[in-house]
């Protein structure tokens, strides 16, 4: 609860240069305050405003031309001392409540037009302390939203755009890992390289096998064991013997002589059957002989037609080939490793050929013989058999291999190139969105994503708490306004007022109704606002928003309310009607401070308010500026009836030489004015006493009747004497004579005649 006790220091603000108003001048809770236009009404005003709203600058802005100080500001509130100064309240005092222009200004109109910060206005003024605290709380989210954006535009632009591939930044930052990316990036890529290469990939062989053919080591073996099983042991060994005395190559030499042989040795001449030996020759050489060295030499033609120089060259052309085909299939899919050394292959099976043929070549040289592999031709044979088989494993996967080629074949007849390239290049970001430096970029977007996606949240939850309120409030608040507007005598009413929400904010709709015609508030063409209100519709309106706002505060009861000037362009009407408004709030609320520099206006407020709870004050020009000081209202509100009278009364009481003709020159007046309030439509502005008299006698007798025969000529008379004092009615009225006793006759009977009704 907060109540203003007094005004204690206005200094270098407006027309107050420095100004301590008397002890007497203390506020009270109907406290009326006048003062002549320019004297520093909206000044007080403006100080109430900014002690209201903490706002320095209304106080600011009135800072007195030419003082060196700042403005200065004492009020005593509560019995304590508020001060401004250096541009700071102490503390501010909210629930001070303002009518003036500015009120009007910012919630009706400013002119003739309503624009939209009058409705914005008007939408916090009809929402209330509370209404306005979840309204603020609503702009405020929609204002971090917007900081949000700006704030995720720049997050957005330090992703860089090449990194994204054409993915927007939403896309990209929305990316999820993948742990195969390196694998799906390379056969994307070779999708694109067979699709640009689709001709070539059509001419191109699929992987033919090729491997070495082994040694055949069973059938080896085979061969070189064999041997002649009729020939006689004896007779084998002496021969074999004679051939080793011969040296190598003997048994072959003697094998291709035995067919010279005949009756005669064909070196000699002699008998050659006197020769043991060359029986034995003969016995060795034998049918069979032949066909075990003929099966050595067919041995010795397969080895060398399987494993023989073009074998082994054609072997490398499969190989280099192979090779060929790898390198070109290996751009468009994972082709399987081949890391096969075909030289020492190449190596090796030469030595394993060599060992082989050499072995087979000292068997044919003694056919009888029975030999076996020797250990290191095994070995080398052991040795190409296991790069051979290493060969097949290898050339095992690529079994898969052409069926992928079948399927890139395939593929190309159908793939399109720009899609696999998006692909690819959505592959790409995806990889580059989890690379260093790019994950922080994009966890810092998504970060600030959530956090306006939860402002968004929020805000749409204020949003329906504000909306269910409204729809509350602005019902009940239609019916106040129509209300006021009713009690003020406005011959118009207000519909539809509604909340309208938009992008700048929330703001009011309304439609004003005259002679049952709806005007919308937002028409500019035909009827609208400017057009159909007048200025002291338009005051009556903002007094109606005003009166109907104070409604609405929870707090009505510990509120104190300036008004400055509310009667502006009203007429008679509604002037009384505001008085009553005034009077009935000043019982609603802790204080009400009325300005004004309409003294007939505030005496009415005086008249009518309780003598206990009201003080009045006035500002009035004092040398270059101005000061405040009690104001004596029952001098304003005497009227020139009042002190005509009391004139009159004065001279009966004790004649007074000096006001004789005061006194006679008051008398027609009072009796004119007399006539008027008890006759008003008989005695319109404007008519004579004389002219009135005569109704009085033509109505006589009639159910009409105005005045008495008797009182008809008693006004008669007492008009007579009267009008010897003016000027219309008596050229010499400034010096006609005046007696004492006729004119206090003629005093006293007036006296008499305005007391009789």
């Amino acid at each position: 609860m907060a109540v203003v006790n007094r005004i204690n220091l206005l200094r270098n603000i407006g027309q107050f240069d420095s100004v301590s108003p008397p002890p007497a001048a203390a506020l009270a809770p109907l406290t009326l305050i006048y003062a002549e236009n320019g004297r520093g009404k909206t000044t007080v005003s403006n100080i109430f405003r900014s002690l209201a709203t903490n706002n320095p600058q209304l106080i600011l802005d009135r800072h007195r031309l030419g003082a060196e100080n700042t403005p200065h500001v004492v009020l005593v509130v509560d019995g304590q001392n508020i001060v401004f100064e250096n541009g700071v309240w102490t503390r501010d005092v909210p629930a001070v409540s303002v009518f003036d222009d500015d009120f009007v200004s910012k919630n009706v109109c400013s002119g003739v037009e309503i624009h939209p910060s009058h409705r914005q206005n008007l939408h916090e003024l009809i929402l209330g302390a509370q209404g306005v605290q979840l309204n603020d709380a609503l702009q405020e989210k929609v204002a971090q939203i917007e900081r949000h954006n700006v704030e995720l535009r720049g997050r957005a632009n330090a992703i860089p755009e090449h990194l994204r591939n054409g993915l927007s930044v939403e896309e990209f930052c929305g990316l999820n890992p993948d742990p195969d990316i390196e694998n799906k990036i390379d056969l994307a890529g070779k999708r694109i390289s067979a699709a640009k290469s689709a001709t070539k990939i059509r001419d191109q062989e699929q992987f033919d096998q090729f491997t070495p053919p082994k040694f055949d080591l069973a059938w080896l073996e085979s061969s070189l064991s064999k041997s002649l099983a009729n020939v006689e042991a004896a007779a084998t060994e002496r021969v074999q013997q004679h051939f080793q005395a011969l040296g190598e190559g003997a048994e072959r030499w003697v094998g291709e002589g035995i067919a010279f042989l005949g009756e005669s040795c064909p070196f000699c001449g002699l008998s050659s059957w006197d020769s043991r030996l060359i029986s034995e020759y003969k016995v060795y050489f034998s049918e069979e002989y032949d066909r075990l060295t003929t099966t050595l030499l067919e041995a010795i033609d397969r080895v060398e037609h399987e494993h023989g120089e073009p074998v082994v060259a054609a072997f490398e052309r499969d190989a280099r080939k192979f090779y060929q085909n790898r390198d070109f299939w290996a751009g468009f899919f994972s082709v399987p490793d081949f890391d096969i050394d075909t030289a020492e292959m190449h190596r090796a099976w030469i030595d394993a050929r060599n060992a082989v043929l050499n072995q087979l070549k000292l068997k044919s040289l003694a056919p009888l013989e029975p030999r076996t592999l020797s250990p290191e031709t095994l070995h080398l044979v052991q040795r190409f058999h296991d790069l051979a088989d290493a060969m097949s494993a290898k050339m095992a996967a690529f079994e898969n291999a052409n069926e992928e080629i079948a399927l890139i074949k395939e593929r190309i007849e159908a793939d399109d190139l720009s899609a696999l390239q998006r692909d690819f290049d959505s592959l790409q970001a995806t990889k580059s969105r989890f690379e260093d430096g790019v994950r922080e970029l994009c966890q810092s977007y998504l970060d600030e994503k959530a956090a306006k996606q939860n402002t968004e949240r929020q805000r749409d939850e204020t949003r329906q708490q504000l909306d269910v309120y409204r729809n509350q409030i602005f019902p009940q608040y239609e019916d106040r306004i129509n209300d006021y507007l009713a009690r003020l005598n406005a011959s118009f009413r207000l519909s539809r007022i509604h909340s309208v929400n938009r992008r700048s904010g929330s703001s009011t709709s309304y439609a004003v109704v005259i002679n049952n015609h709806t005007v919308d508030i937002a028409a500019t063409e035909g009827p609208s606002f400017k057009n159909t209100l007048s200025a002291g519709d338009r005051s009556t309106l903002a007094l109606a928003f005003f009166f109907s706002s104070l409604d609405m505060e929870d707090d009505l009861g510990q509120r104190i309310v300036v008004i400055d000037d509310p009667m502006t362009s009203l007429d008679e009407h509604r002037t009384l009607r505001t008085v009553r408004e005034i009077l009935l709030l000043s019982a609603r609320v802790q204080q009400v401070l009325v300005l004004s520099h309409s003294k007939s206006f505030l005496c009415r407020v005086w008249e009518s308010a309780p003598m206990n709870s009201r003080v009045a004050l006035r500002i009035f020009r004092e040398q270059q500026g101005s000061n405040v000081a009690v104001w004596n209202v029952h001098d304003d509100c005497v009227t020139a009836h009042d002190k005509r009278y009391e004139l009159v009364c004065s001279y009966l009481a004790a004649a007074n030489a000096d006001n004789e003709r005061l006194v006679a020159q008051a008398l027609r007046p009072m009796l004119e004015a007399f006539i008027r309030v008890a006759f008003p439509s008989d005695f319109p502005p404007g008519s004579l006493l004389g002219q009135f008299a005569g109704r009085c006698e033509q109505r006589h007798g009639q159910a009409g009747e105005l005045l008495s025969p008797e009182d008809t000529a008693e006004l008669r008379e007492l008009t007579a004497y009267a009008n010897r004092f003016h000027h219309d009615s008596n050229p010499a009225w400034e010096t006609e004579h005046i007696n004492d006793a006729e004119l206090a006759d003629m005093a006293s009977r007036i006296i008499v005649f305005l007391s009789r009704r």
